[in-house]
Protein backbone atom coordinates (compact mmCIF):
# COMPACT_ATOMS: atom_id res chain seq x y z
CA UNK A 1 0.00 0.00 0.00
CA UNK A 2 1.44 3.36 -1.21
CA UNK A 3 1.80 5.96 1.33
CA UNK A 4 0.81 9.79 0.73
CA UNK A 5 4.53 12.00 1.76
CA UNK A 6 5.37 15.33 0.82
CA UNK A 7 8.50 15.84 -1.63
CA UNK A 8 10.13 18.74 -2.51
CA UNK A 9 10.97 18.82 -6.23
CA UNK A 10 12.81 21.83 -8.17
CA UNK A 11 12.03 23.19 -11.54
CA UNK A 12 13.14 25.66 -13.11
CA UNK A 13 11.03 27.94 -15.59
CA UNK A 14 10.62 31.36 -17.84
CA UNK A 15 8.20 33.71 -16.76
CA UNK A 16 7.23 37.21 -17.78
CA UNK A 17 6.44 39.64 -14.54
CA UNK A 18 6.09 43.12 -15.15
CA UNK A 19 8.05 45.46 -12.23
CA UNK A 20 5.86 48.11 -10.65
CA UNK A 21 8.11 50.78 -12.56
CA UNK A 22 7.07 49.18 -15.91
CA UNK A 23 3.70 48.81 -15.00
CA UNK A 24 3.64 52.44 -13.45
CA UNK A 25 5.00 53.18 -17.21
CA UNK A 26 2.46 51.42 -18.88
CA UNK A 27 -0.14 53.19 -16.97
CA UNK A 28 1.12 56.15 -17.26
CA UNK A 29 1.25 56.18 -20.96
CA UNK A 30 -2.51 55.21 -21.37
CA UNK A 31 -3.22 58.74 -19.56
CA UNK A 32 -4.49 61.70 -21.65
CA UNK A 33 -3.81 65.22 -20.12
CA UNK A 34 -6.14 65.13 -17.82
CA UNK A 35 -5.67 62.49 -16.09
CA UNK A 36 -1.76 62.65 -16.07
CA UNK A 37 -2.00 66.37 -14.11
CA UNK A 38 -4.31 64.24 -11.83
CA UNK A 39 -1.91 61.61 -10.99
CA UNK A 40 0.63 64.13 -10.78
CA UNK A 41 -1.06 66.06 -8.13
CA UNK A 42 -1.72 62.69 -6.07
CA UNK A 43 1.98 61.88 -6.42
CA UNK A 44 3.04 65.36 -4.97
CA UNK A 45 0.72 64.98 -1.96
CA UNK A 46 1.76 61.21 -1.28
CA UNK A 47 5.57 62.20 -2.06
CA UNK A 48 6.94 65.04 -0.49
CA UNK A 49 10.66 64.34 -2.63
CA UNK A 50 8.41 65.71 -5.54
CA UNK A 51 8.23 69.50 -6.09
CA UNK A 52 6.93 71.47 -8.92
CA UNK A 53 8.54 74.41 -10.27
CA UNK A 54 6.86 77.21 -10.66
CA UNK A 55 8.05 80.71 -9.51
CA UNK A 56 4.64 82.15 -7.78
CA UNK A 57 4.36 79.60 -5.60
CA UNK A 58 8.10 79.28 -2.77
CA UNK A 59 10.32 76.38 -2.60
CA UNK A 60 10.78 74.21 0.77
CA UNK A 61 14.48 75.69 0.64
CA UNK A 62 13.09 79.13 0.09
CA UNK A 63 10.65 78.56 3.13
CA UNK A 64 12.63 77.38 5.26
CA UNK A 65 15.53 80.40 4.81
CA UNK A 66 12.76 82.41 5.30
CA UNK A 67 11.60 80.80 8.22
CA UNK A 68 15.24 81.01 9.53
CA UNK A 69 15.54 84.87 8.64
CA UNK A 70 12.40 85.23 10.71
CA UNK A 71 13.76 83.44 13.71
CA UNK A 72 16.55 85.73 13.89
CA UNK A 73 15.31 88.71 13.42
CA UNK A 74 12.89 87.66 16.21
CA UNK A 75 15.86 86.82 18.58
CA UNK A 76 17.32 90.67 17.82
CA UNK A 77 14.08 91.97 18.52
CA UNK A 78 13.97 90.55 21.67
CA UNK A 79 17.20 91.43 22.77
CA UNK A 80 16.71 95.35 21.96
CA UNK A 81 15.17 97.33 24.59
CA UNK A 82 11.60 97.55 24.08
CA UNK A 83 9.48 100.74 23.60
CA UNK A 84 6.12 100.72 25.50
CA UNK A 85 4.53 103.89 23.76
CA UNK A 86 4.77 101.49 20.47
CA UNK A 87 3.16 98.86 22.86
CA UNK A 88 -0.56 100.91 22.49
CA UNK A 89 -3.02 99.69 20.43
CA UNK A 90 -4.36 103.12 19.12
CA UNK A 91 -6.82 101.42 16.93
CA UNK A 92 -9.16 99.89 19.42
CA UNK A 93 -8.04 102.75 21.74
CA UNK A 94 -9.83 105.62 19.57
CA UNK A 95 -12.25 102.86 18.87
CA UNK A 96 -13.95 102.52 21.84
CA UNK A 97 -13.45 106.41 22.77
CA UNK A 98 -15.48 106.88 19.43
CA UNK A 99 -18.34 103.96 20.35
CA UNK A 100 -21.76 105.69 19.86
CA UNK A 101 -23.09 102.62 21.68
CA UNK A 102 -24.15 100.07 19.50
CA UNK A 103 -22.04 97.92 17.48
CA UNK A 104 -23.50 95.03 14.65
CA UNK A 105 -22.73 91.52 15.13
CA UNK A 106 -20.18 90.89 12.56
CA UNK A 107 -17.93 93.91 14.03
CA UNK A 108 -16.87 91.65 17.13
CA UNK A 109 -18.14 88.17 16.83
CA UNK A 110 -17.26 86.28 13.69
CA UNK A 111 -20.74 84.51 12.44
CA UNK A 112 -20.32 80.66 10.97
CA UNK A 113 -21.03 80.57 7.60
CA UNK A 114 -22.03 77.23 5.57
CA UNK A 115 -19.67 75.95 3.01
CA UNK A 116 -19.71 77.17 -0.29
CA UNK A 117 -19.75 73.14 -1.30
CA UNK A 118 -23.67 73.46 0.20
CA UNK A 119 -24.53 75.11 -2.69
CA UNK A 120 -23.59 73.28 -5.84
CA UNK A 121 -25.84 72.04 -7.44
CA UNK A 122 -26.25 68.00 -8.52
CA UNK A 123 -28.37 66.53 -11.36
CA UNK A 124 -31.36 64.69 -10.67
CA UNK A 125 -31.35 61.34 -11.86
CA UNK A 126 -34.54 58.95 -13.10
CA UNK A 127 -34.33 57.08 -9.26
CA UNK A 128 -34.27 60.48 -7.53
CA UNK A 129 -37.39 61.91 -9.68
CA UNK A 130 -39.25 58.47 -8.50
CA UNK A 131 -38.25 58.10 -5.40
CA UNK A 132 -39.10 61.73 -4.53
CA UNK A 133 -42.77 60.21 -5.62
CA UNK A 134 -42.58 57.71 -4.12
CA UNK A 135 -42.11 59.03 -0.35
CA UNK A 136 -44.47 61.63 -0.90
CA UNK A 137 -47.53 58.86 -0.93
CA UNK A 138 -48.54 57.11 2.29
CA UNK A 139 -48.23 53.36 1.59
CA UNK A 140 -47.92 50.24 3.49
CA UNK A 141 -44.33 48.87 4.20
CA UNK A 142 -44.48 46.24 2.18
CA UNK A 143 -45.85 47.81 -1.14
CA UNK A 144 -43.51 50.69 -0.51
CA UNK A 145 -40.28 48.33 -0.31
CA UNK A 146 -41.65 46.29 -2.84
CA UNK A 147 -41.64 50.01 -5.58
CA UNK A 148 -38.31 50.98 -4.08
CA UNK A 149 -37.50 47.62 -5.49
CA UNK A 150 -38.61 48.03 -8.93
CA UNK A 151 -37.47 51.60 -8.98
CA UNK A 152 -33.88 50.36 -8.16
CA UNK A 153 -34.32 47.87 -11.42
CA UNK A 154 -35.25 50.28 -13.93
CA UNK A 155 -32.59 50.81 -16.44
CA UNK A 156 -31.47 54.03 -17.66
CA UNK A 157 -33.84 54.34 -20.53
CA UNK A 158 -37.00 53.72 -17.95
CA UNK A 159 -37.55 50.45 -18.90
CA UNK A 160 -37.90 47.18 -16.47
CA UNK A 161 -35.91 44.48 -18.42
CA UNK A 162 -36.42 41.82 -15.71
CA UNK A 163 -39.62 39.73 -15.50
CA UNK A 164 -42.47 39.35 -12.60
CA UNK A 165 -41.42 36.02 -11.70
CA UNK A 166 -37.45 36.99 -11.61
CA UNK A 167 -38.43 40.40 -9.58
CA UNK A 168 -40.17 38.14 -7.17
CA UNK A 169 -37.92 35.48 -6.51
CA UNK A 170 -34.82 38.39 -5.59
CA UNK A 171 -37.77 40.42 -3.64
CA UNK A 172 -38.53 37.42 -1.71
CA UNK A 173 -34.88 37.03 -0.77
CA UNK A 174 -34.25 40.62 -0.22
CA UNK A 175 -37.33 41.25 2.12
CA UNK A 176 -38.53 37.83 3.82
CA UNK A 177 -39.89 39.26 6.67
CA UNK A 178 -42.47 41.89 4.95
CA UNK A 179 -43.61 38.31 2.87
CA UNK A 180 -44.49 36.69 6.20
CA UNK A 181 -46.47 39.59 7.26
CA UNK A 182 -48.07 39.67 4.69
CA UNK A 183 -51.09 36.60 5.59
CA UNK A 184 -50.34 35.44 2.02
CA UNK A 185 -50.50 31.43 1.27
CA UNK A 186 -46.93 31.12 0.13
CA UNK A 187 -44.26 33.30 -0.16
CA UNK A 188 -44.20 33.06 -3.76
CA UNK A 189 -47.45 34.24 -4.60
CA UNK A 190 -47.20 37.30 -1.96
CA UNK A 191 -43.64 38.82 -3.69
CA UNK A 192 -45.37 38.64 -7.30
CA UNK A 193 -48.50 40.12 -5.65
CA UNK A 194 -46.33 43.13 -4.40
CA UNK A 195 -44.01 43.18 -6.99
CA UNK A 196 -47.50 43.74 -9.57
CA UNK A 197 -48.69 45.56 -7.57
CA UNK A 198 -45.15 47.92 -6.79
CA UNK A 199 -45.12 47.93 -10.91
CA UNK A 200 -48.53 49.20 -11.65
CA UNK A 201 -48.00 51.99 -8.86
CA UNK A 202 -44.69 53.01 -10.68
CA UNK A 203 -46.43 52.76 -14.24
CA UNK A 204 -48.25 56.02 -12.54
CA UNK A 205 -45.66 58.09 -12.10
CA UNK A 206 -43.95 60.87 -13.96
CA UNK A 207 -42.28 60.83 -16.67
CA UNK A 208 -45.50 58.89 -18.16
CA UNK A 209 -44.24 55.31 -20.12
CA UNK A 210 -41.36 54.23 -17.02
CA UNK A 211 -41.80 50.83 -15.33
CA UNK A 212 -42.74 49.62 -18.69
CA UNK A 213 -41.41 46.25 -19.53
CA UNK A 214 -40.97 47.20 -24.13
CA UNK A 215 -41.74 49.71 -26.66
CA UNK A 216 -45.32 48.72 -27.03
CA UNK A 217 -46.15 48.82 -23.49
CA UNK A 218 -44.73 52.16 -22.81
CA UNK A 219 -45.88 53.91 -25.70
CA UNK A 220 -49.57 52.67 -24.33
CA UNK A 221 -48.72 54.08 -21.22
CA UNK A 222 -47.85 58.07 -22.44
CA UNK A 223 -51.35 57.67 -24.75
CA UNK A 224 -53.50 56.39 -21.58
CA UNK A 225 -51.84 59.13 -19.32
CA UNK A 226 -52.33 61.95 -22.18
CA UNK A 227 -56.05 60.34 -22.86
CA UNK A 228 -56.89 60.75 -18.54
CA UNK A 229 -55.42 63.84 -18.55
CA UNK A 230 -57.89 65.42 -21.83
CA UNK A 231 -60.75 63.28 -20.87
CA UNK A 232 -60.54 65.18 -17.21
CA UNK A 233 -59.64 68.92 -18.99
CA UNK A 234 -62.97 67.82 -21.86
CA UNK A 235 -65.31 67.36 -18.90
CA UNK A 236 -64.15 70.70 -17.21
CA UNK A 237 -64.78 72.73 -19.86
CA UNK A 238 -68.06 71.01 -21.02
CA UNK A 239 -69.29 71.84 -17.53
CA UNK A 240 -68.24 75.37 -18.01
CA UNK A 241 -69.84 75.33 -20.87
CA UNK A 242 -73.04 73.97 -19.78
CA UNK A 243 -72.98 76.49 -16.94
CA UNK A 244 -72.35 79.60 -19.50
CA UNK A 245 -74.51 78.46 -21.89
CA UNK A 246 -77.55 78.83 -18.72
CA UNK A 247 -76.44 82.15 -18.69
CA UNK A 248 -75.42 83.04 -21.94
CA UNK A 249 -76.11 80.82 -25.00
CA UNK A 250 -73.70 83.36 -27.24
CA UNK A 251 -70.76 82.52 -24.95
CA UNK A 252 -70.97 78.57 -25.46
CA UNK A 253 -67.82 76.72 -27.44
CA UNK A 254 -67.43 77.08 -30.68
CA UNK A 255 -68.30 74.85 -33.27
CA UNK A 256 -65.19 74.89 -34.58
CA UNK A 257 -63.31 74.10 -31.05
CA UNK A 258 -65.66 71.05 -30.54
CA UNK A 259 -64.69 69.37 -33.78
CA UNK A 260 -60.74 69.78 -32.97
CA UNK A 261 -61.28 68.49 -29.95
CA UNK A 262 -63.30 65.58 -31.36
CA UNK A 263 -60.29 64.91 -33.59
CA UNK A 264 -58.05 65.15 -30.81
CA UNK A 265 -59.59 62.62 -29.08
CA UNK A 266 -60.07 60.46 -32.11
CA UNK A 267 -55.78 60.92 -32.75
CA UNK A 268 -55.30 59.41 -29.45
CA UNK A 269 -57.82 56.32 -29.70
CA UNK A 270 -56.43 55.99 -33.32
CA UNK A 271 -52.71 56.15 -31.91
CA UNK A 272 -53.18 53.46 -29.15
CA UNK A 273 -54.90 50.92 -31.58
CA UNK A 274 -51.76 51.50 -33.92
CA UNK A 275 -49.01 50.87 -30.94
CA UNK A 276 -50.93 48.35 -29.34
CA UNK A 277 -52.09 46.08 -32.49
CA UNK A 278 -50.31 47.50 -35.75
CA UNK A 279 -46.74 48.60 -34.57
CA UNK A 280 -45.07 46.05 -37.35
CA UNK A 281 -47.38 48.35 -40.37
CA UNK A 282 -45.64 51.42 -38.32
CA UNK A 283 -41.82 50.72 -38.44
CA UNK A 284 -42.98 49.89 -42.47
CA UNK A 285 -44.27 53.52 -42.84
CA UNK A 286 -46.98 52.02 -45.43
CA UNK A 287 -49.90 54.33 -44.38
CA UNK A 288 -52.47 52.81 -46.81
CA UNK A 289 -52.25 49.08 -44.98
CA UNK A 290 -52.43 51.05 -41.49
CA UNK A 291 -55.41 52.51 -42.65
CA UNK A 292 -57.03 49.66 -44.29
CA UNK A 293 -56.11 47.14 -41.20
CA UNK A 294 -57.37 50.14 -38.58
CA UNK A 295 -60.45 50.89 -40.92
CA UNK A 296 -59.95 54.62 -40.60
CA UNK A 297 -59.67 56.89 -43.07
CA UNK A 298 -56.39 58.37 -44.46
CA UNK A 299 -56.73 61.62 -42.30
CA UNK A 300 -57.56 59.60 -38.81
CA UNK A 301 -53.96 57.84 -39.67
CA UNK A 302 -51.81 60.34 -40.47
CA UNK A 303 -52.83 62.17 -37.80
CA UNK A 304 -52.67 58.92 -35.09
CA UNK A 305 -48.86 59.01 -36.34
CA UNK A 306 -48.64 62.55 -35.70
CA UNK A 307 -49.49 61.76 -32.35
CA UNK A 308 -46.69 58.94 -32.03
CA UNK A 309 -44.30 60.97 -33.01
CA UNK A 310 -44.88 63.38 -30.17
CA UNK A 311 -44.42 60.17 -27.32
CA UNK A 312 -40.72 59.50 -25.76
CA UNK A 313 -39.34 56.02 -26.70
CA UNK A 314 -37.39 56.24 -24.14
CA UNK A 315 -38.81 58.61 -20.72
CA UNK A 316 -35.75 58.14 -18.52
CA UNK A 317 -33.23 59.70 -20.90
CA UNK A 318 -34.62 63.17 -19.38
CA UNK A 319 -33.80 62.15 -16.26
CA UNK A 320 -29.80 60.16 -17.35
CA UNK A 321 -28.39 62.54 -19.44
CA UNK A 322 -24.57 62.17 -20.12
CA UNK A 323 -22.52 64.56 -18.44
CA UNK A 324 -20.42 66.56 -20.63
CA UNK A 325 -17.23 65.39 -20.83
CA UNK A 326 -13.76 67.90 -21.03
CA UNK A 327 -11.67 67.95 -23.56
CA UNK A 328 -8.33 69.28 -23.51
CA UNK A 329 -6.07 68.25 -26.37
CA UNK A 330 -2.61 66.34 -25.68
CA UNK A 331 -0.78 67.38 -28.89
CA UNK A 332 -1.33 70.14 -31.46
CA UNK A 333 -0.24 69.69 -35.19
CA UNK A 334 0.85 72.58 -36.52
CA UNK A 335 2.46 73.44 -40.05
CA UNK A 336 5.13 75.93 -39.63
CA UNK A 337 7.20 77.03 -42.24
CA UNK A 338 6.11 74.88 -45.30
CA UNK A 339 6.73 71.70 -42.63
CA UNK A 340 4.14 69.75 -40.29
CA UNK A 341 5.24 69.99 -36.57
CA UNK A 342 4.24 67.94 -33.45
CA UNK A 343 3.95 69.90 -29.87
CA UNK A 344 2.84 68.71 -26.75
CA UNK A 345 -0.02 70.64 -24.78
CA UNK A 346 2.05 70.71 -21.66
CA UNK A 347 0.30 73.68 -20.28
CA UNK A 348 -1.13 73.55 -16.78
CA UNK A 349 1.15 70.33 -15.85
CA UNK A 350 3.34 70.58 -13.28
CA UNK A 351 7.36 70.67 -13.94
CA UNK A 352 8.45 68.50 -11.17
CA UNK A 353 11.58 68.74 -9.70
CA UNK A 354 13.72 66.85 -6.59
CA UNK A 355 14.06 68.41 -3.13
CA UNK A 356 17.22 70.15 -2.28
CA UNK A 357 16.30 69.84 1.19
CA UNK A 358 15.99 65.96 0.81
CA UNK A 359 18.93 66.06 -0.99
CA UNK A 360 21.12 67.32 2.17
CA UNK A 361 19.46 64.97 4.28
CA UNK A 362 20.85 61.83 2.39
CA UNK A 363 24.13 63.43 2.56
CA UNK A 364 23.80 64.04 6.10
CA UNK A 365 25.67 62.48 9.14
CA UNK A 366 23.21 63.49 11.30
CA UNK A 367 19.82 61.43 10.01
CA UNK A 368 18.92 58.37 11.11
CA UNK A 369 19.32 55.21 9.11
CA UNK A 370 15.60 54.68 8.79
CA UNK A 371 15.05 58.11 7.68
CA UNK A 372 17.48 57.72 4.80
CA UNK A 373 16.05 54.62 3.74
CA UNK A 374 12.50 56.38 3.88
CA UNK A 375 13.98 59.50 1.82
CA UNK A 376 15.86 56.79 -0.69
CA UNK A 377 12.87 55.20 -1.62
CA UNK A 378 10.65 58.13 -2.23
CA UNK A 379 13.53 59.31 -4.46
CA UNK A 380 13.66 56.06 -6.54
CA UNK A 381 9.91 56.31 -6.40
CA UNK A 382 10.05 60.03 -8.13
CA UNK A 383 13.01 59.11 -10.03
CA UNK A 384 10.71 56.48 -11.38
CA UNK A 385 8.02 58.89 -12.41
CA UNK A 386 9.66 61.64 -14.06
CA UNK A 387 11.13 58.94 -16.35
CA UNK A 388 7.90 57.32 -17.38
CA UNK A 389 5.94 60.94 -17.68
CA UNK A 390 9.10 61.74 -20.19
CA UNK A 391 8.98 58.44 -21.63
CA UNK A 392 5.22 58.70 -22.28
CA UNK A 393 5.89 62.56 -23.91
CA UNK A 394 8.28 60.89 -26.27
CA UNK A 395 6.37 58.17 -27.56
CA UNK A 396 3.15 60.36 -28.20
CA UNK A 397 5.42 62.38 -30.24
CA UNK A 398 7.08 59.72 -32.28
CA UNK A 399 3.60 57.95 -33.32
CA UNK A 400 2.07 61.97 -33.84
CA UNK A 401 4.98 62.39 -36.10
CA UNK A 402 4.03 59.66 -37.98
CA UNK A 403 0.35 59.93 -38.45
CA UNK A 404 1.40 63.59 -39.61
CA UNK A 405 3.54 62.16 -42.36
CA UNK A 406 0.98 60.12 -43.47
CA UNK A 407 -1.95 62.32 -43.00
CA UNK A 408 -0.13 65.33 -44.64
CA UNK A 409 -3.22 65.52 -47.07
CA UNK A 410 -6.28 64.61 -45.04
CA UNK A 411 -4.77 67.94 -42.29
CA UNK A 412 -4.28 70.30 -44.94
CA UNK A 413 -7.91 69.07 -47.61
CA UNK A 414 -10.26 67.10 -45.00
CA UNK A 415 -11.80 63.63 -44.72
CA UNK A 416 -12.08 63.10 -48.30
CA UNK A 417 -8.40 62.82 -48.63
CA UNK A 418 -7.85 60.27 -45.23
CA UNK A 419 -5.61 57.53 -46.20
CA UNK A 420 -5.95 54.31 -44.40
CA UNK A 421 -3.43 53.69 -41.67
CA UNK A 422 -3.22 50.79 -39.29
CA UNK A 423 -1.44 50.70 -35.46
CA UNK A 424 0.86 47.70 -36.45
CA UNK A 425 2.38 49.90 -39.64
CA UNK A 426 2.71 52.61 -36.78
CA UNK A 427 4.54 50.43 -34.44
CA UNK A 428 6.32 48.54 -36.76
CA UNK A 429 8.05 52.56 -38.21
CA UNK A 430 8.64 53.61 -34.62
CA UNK A 431 10.54 50.46 -33.50
CA UNK A 432 7.79 49.54 -30.56
CA UNK A 433 5.05 47.05 -29.81
CA UNK A 434 1.19 47.21 -31.29
CA UNK A 435 0.33 47.60 -27.59
CA UNK A 436 2.29 50.56 -26.58
CA UNK A 437 1.00 52.39 -29.67
CA UNK A 438 -2.75 51.55 -28.76
CA UNK A 439 -2.03 52.94 -25.39
CA UNK A 440 -0.39 56.50 -26.40
CA UNK A 441 -3.43 56.89 -28.79
CA UNK A 442 -5.95 55.71 -26.21
CA UNK A 443 -8.58 58.76 -24.74
CA UNK A 444 -5.83 61.21 -26.34
CA UNK A 445 -7.16 64.08 -28.57
CA UNK A 446 -4.95 66.69 -31.40
CA UNK A 447 -5.69 69.93 -32.18
CA UNK A 448 -5.80 70.03 -35.84
CA UNK A 449 -6.56 72.41 -38.63
CA UNK A 450 -9.85 70.05 -38.95
CA UNK A 451 -10.64 70.06 -35.43
CA UNK A 452 -9.90 68.35 -32.14
CA UNK A 453 -9.96 64.72 -33.19
CA UNK A 454 -9.43 61.62 -31.00
CA UNK A 455 -6.19 60.21 -32.05
CA UNK A 456 -7.74 56.83 -32.76
CA UNK A 457 -9.31 58.48 -35.70
CA UNK A 458 -6.87 58.46 -38.11
CA UNK A 459 -6.86 54.86 -37.43
CA UNK A 460 -9.01 52.75 -39.75
CA UNK A 461 -9.02 49.84 -42.19
CA UNK A 462 -9.22 50.25 -45.99
CA UNK A 463 -10.97 48.79 -49.16
CA UNK A 464 -9.47 47.83 -51.95
CA UNK A 465 -10.23 48.94 -55.43
CA UNK A 466 -9.41 47.68 -58.53
CA UNK A 467 -6.81 50.08 -59.48
CA UNK A 468 -5.04 49.32 -55.78
CA UNK A 469 -6.66 52.60 -54.26
CA UNK A 470 -7.64 52.38 -50.97
CA UNK A 471 -10.54 54.15 -49.35
CA UNK A 472 -10.79 54.18 -45.18
CA UNK A 473 -13.36 52.14 -43.77
CA UNK A 474 -14.65 55.81 -42.34
CA UNK A 475 -14.43 57.58 -45.90
CA UNK A 476 -16.31 54.73 -47.40
CA UNK A 477 -19.28 54.62 -44.49
CA UNK A 478 -19.68 58.78 -45.28
CA UNK A 479 -19.85 57.55 -49.02
CA UNK A 480 -22.89 55.02 -48.55
CA UNK A 481 -24.82 58.04 -46.75
CA UNK A 482 -24.48 60.15 -48.86
CA UNK A 483 -26.00 57.80 -51.73
CA UNK A 484 -28.89 57.15 -49.51
CA UNK A 485 -29.33 60.88 -48.39
CA UNK A 486 -29.53 61.78 -51.90
CA UNK A 487 -31.59 59.21 -53.07
CA UNK A 488 -35.64 59.23 -54.15
CA UNK A 489 -37.46 58.35 -50.92
CA UNK A 490 -40.57 56.66 -53.24
CA UNK A 491 -37.68 54.64 -55.04
CA UNK A 492 -34.96 54.51 -52.45
CA UNK A 493 -32.00 52.61 -53.21
CA UNK A 494 -31.12 48.62 -52.75
CA UNK A 495 -27.87 47.26 -51.11
CA UNK A 496 -26.95 45.51 -54.48
CA UNK A 497 -27.53 49.06 -56.25
CA UNK A 498 -25.25 51.04 -54.02
CA UNK A 499 -22.90 48.63 -54.17
CA UNK A 500 -22.87 48.68 -57.79
CA UNK A 501 -22.43 51.86 -57.69
CA UNK A 502 -19.51 52.51 -55.29
CA UNK A 503 -18.34 49.83 -57.80
CA UNK A 504 -18.71 52.48 -60.48
CA UNK A 505 -16.48 54.79 -58.12
CA UNK A 506 -13.45 52.05 -58.15
CA UNK A 507 -14.27 50.57 -55.03
CA UNK A 508 -14.79 46.91 -54.76
CA UNK A 509 -17.44 46.10 -52.25
CA UNK A 510 -20.18 43.07 -51.92
CA UNK A 511 -23.83 43.70 -51.33
CA UNK A 512 -23.55 41.76 -47.87
CA UNK A 513 -20.87 44.36 -46.92
CA UNK A 514 -22.62 47.31 -47.83
CA UNK A 515 -25.78 45.87 -46.01
CA UNK A 516 -23.31 45.24 -42.78
CA UNK A 517 -22.41 49.29 -43.09
CA UNK A 518 -25.66 50.41 -43.12
CA UNK A 519 -26.58 48.45 -40.41
CA UNK A 520 -23.53 50.04 -38.41
CA UNK A 521 -24.52 53.14 -39.45
CA UNK A 522 -28.56 52.63 -38.20
CA UNK A 523 -30.09 53.44 -41.66
CA UNK A 524 -33.15 51.07 -41.99
CA UNK A 525 -33.49 48.97 -44.95
CA UNK A 526 -35.01 49.78 -48.38
CA UNK A 527 -38.31 48.29 -47.56
CA UNK A 528 -38.30 50.41 -44.25
CA UNK A 529 -37.01 53.56 -45.84
CA UNK A 530 -39.70 54.01 -48.82
CA UNK A 531 -41.92 56.89 -48.18
CA UNK A 532 -45.86 56.08 -50.15
CA UNK A 533 -47.99 58.58 -50.98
Amino acid sequence: MALLQPKLNLKVAQRQVLTPGLMQMVSVLALNKLELKEMIDAEMVENPVLEEIDESVPMLDEVAGREERMERSAEEAASAPKDVFNEIDFGSYFQEYLDPGYRTQPEYEESEKPSFENFLSQPTTLSDHLAWQLGALSLDQDVYEAAEFVVGNLDQDGYLTAGDEELAASFAQFAPALIRQNGHPTHGDAALELIRKAIDLVQHFDPAGVGARDLRECLLLQIAAQQQEFGQLYARRSADDADEARQDPHRSFKGEAEVQLDMRRRSMEVAALIVDRHLHLLQKRDLKDLARALQATAEETQAGVEFIRTLDPRPGRMYNREQTRLIEPDVVFVKRGGEWTVSMNEEDLPSLRLSQRYRRMLVSDTTDKEVKDYVKERFRSALQLMRNIAQRKSTIVRVCEVIVRRQQDFLEHGLEALRPMMIKEVAEEIGVHPSTVSRAVANKYAHTPQGVLELRFFFSESANGPEGADTPLLVLKRKVRKLIEDEDPRKPLTDDQLAAMLQAQGIQLTRRTVAKYREDMNIPSTHQRRKRD
